[in-house]
């Protein structure tokens, strides 16, 4: 299973492709979409969206796990926030891929066994469950990484659920 998690930014996009091969996570491909902060908002949300097809496209993932908004510093932020990941979830409905969605307490928790941790400590366990050399750069492609690790995780423990 091809898992491919994004954490959403109007100005960083983050994502990360993991799969299942036999009972190991491995990192196909990670990075992030950035954009200019002097661009014109709308065409921030444009390239994010043209820069996610792109990915969707060539990755073809089976489906797409996005970090859940819940808390933004103020109304301005949050909204932007929400406007980003509107455009990346259109995208990924375009490509018809199934959608899941994690809160980031949700993800920490998968991810480190503690909900509340520091985005370091996200990083470097990310970087132990995938087994790569180094911790995953930039912190967005990290915490992309590790929603799809807990969609990966989520998806286990629903199959073993379902053969009880």
């Amino acid at each position: 299973m091809r898992v491919l998690g994004i954490d959403p930014g109007s100005v960083t996009t983050g994502y990360g492709l993991v799969e299942l091969r036999g009972d190991t996570l491995h990192a196909v491909t990670f990075g992030a979409i950035t954009t200019q902060a002097g661009l014109p908002f709308a065409q921030r949300l444009l390239r994010i969206h043209q820069e996610l097809r792109t990915l969707l496209t060539r990755a073809r993932p089976d489906c797409a796990a996005v970090e859940a908004v819940f808390f933004a510093r103020n109304v301005q932020s949050a909204l932007r926030l929400g406007q980003a990941r509107g455009v990346a979830l259109l995208a990924l409905a375009e490509e018809k891929v199934e959608i899941h969605e994690y809160s980031a307490l949700e993800v920490k928790q998968a991810v480190t066994s503690y909900g509340h941790a520091a985005k370091g400590q996200v990083q470097e366990m990310v970087r132990l469950l995938l087994g790569l050399a180094e911790a995953p750069s930039p912190v967005d492609a990290a915490d992309a990484l590790a929603v799809a690790i807990c969609h990966h995780h989520a998806a286990r423990l629903k199959a073993r659920l379902r053969e009880r």
